[in-house]
């Protein structure tokens, strides 16, 4: 075992014998390093915290510690971090809100600079999660979701697999699983054909995801009819996860860009009328675009 002569770790903490442990980090009671992990300088593991394996923690990051929630108590809940996982710099992981809770981070994903992991959220494996995210309280992101720097993730919203979500996204209702996300927009743009064609993703699947996401944006209706729906039309392979999805979908979710942007032509009066030049402007809303036209 590894550590440096300035880390402060407690003897009650069980660290596995290849730890390396750099300067200035601080071991609380409590806290179980698996094998293989390496922390960098100034890497805070706070109690109730267990690392699985071969995990590299990066200068500045705390794990654990006391859920950023005005209710929150000295009593709390953990966090648990798999196997594989790459945490770089000043990022932030904090603990459930009840002592029989989690916060749970899966396996071999990245969490770039400065992002942060709130109080009972789940992240499951192969996530990347970019430079400044923030995740509210009880997000779940699932198996292969990429989010972009800079999204902020409403808490209780899910980030469905395989999505892309653009930078500078504003989560506020679920993401669907594999679609993009707009960062400018924050609204869903089609399917995340690139990402499912890297992960070695068939065509054939690909084109069933596809059907089902047209189903649900181009063929609007009611949520448990659309669960029907789906089931009967895509009763196998991964787009059938889009009803489970949606079965447990308690906020609603992002609806697609051109669903959410209509335009309404209007005559164009008489050149020698006096409401002319008035007219002659657009206006523009948070569903609607009304153009003049001529």
């Amino acid at each position: 075992m590894k550590i440096h002569p300035t880390a402060i770790v407690s003897p009650e903490a069980s660290i596995a014998p290849d730890v390396e442990i750099g300067p200035f980090c601080v071991i609380e009671p409590g806290v179980t390093i698996g094998a293989g992990c390496v922390l960098a300088s100034h890497v805070v593991l706070k109690r109730g915290v267990t690392l699985g394996e071969f995990n590299e923690i990066c200068e500045g990051t705390v794990l654990g510690g006391r859920p950023q929630h005005i209710h929150s108590t000295d009593v709390y809940g953990k966090v648990l971090i798999g196997n594989g996982n790459i945490i770089r710099e000043h990022s932030t992981v904090h603990c459930a809100m009840s002592p029989d809770h989690v916060t749970c981070i899966g396996d071999e994903n990245f969490l770039m600079v400065n992002a942060h992991v709130a109080h009972d959220c789940v992240v499951g494996n192969h996530v990347i999660i970019t430079n400044n995210v923030m995740l509210g309280g009880f997000v779940r992101v699932e198996d292969h979701a990429n989010i972009s720097g800079g999204v902020a993730v409403h808490q209780f919203c899910r980030i469905g697999m395989f999505a892309m979500v653009g930078g500078l996204s504003h989560i506020v209702q679920d993401v669907l699983p594999f679609v993009n996300v707009d960062g400018g927009s924050s609204l869903v743009v089609g399917i995340n054909r690139i990402g499912l064609t890297r992960a070695g993703i068939s065509n054939e699947e690909i084109h069933q995801i596809r059907l089902a996401y047209k189903t649900i944006y181009e063929e609007p209706r009611p949520r448990l009819e659309m669960i029907q729906v789906l089931r009967e039309q895509f009763p196998t392979g991964l787009a059938a996860h889009y009803a489970d999805f949606l079965e447990d979908c308690k906020r609603g979710y992002i609806k697609n860009r051109l669903a959410s942007s209509k335009s309404l032509k209007l005559v164009r009066p008489d050149e020698n009328s006096s409401e002319a030049a008035e007219q002659q402007t657009s206006v523009t809303s948070e569903n609607s675009v009304i153009r003049v036209t001529g």
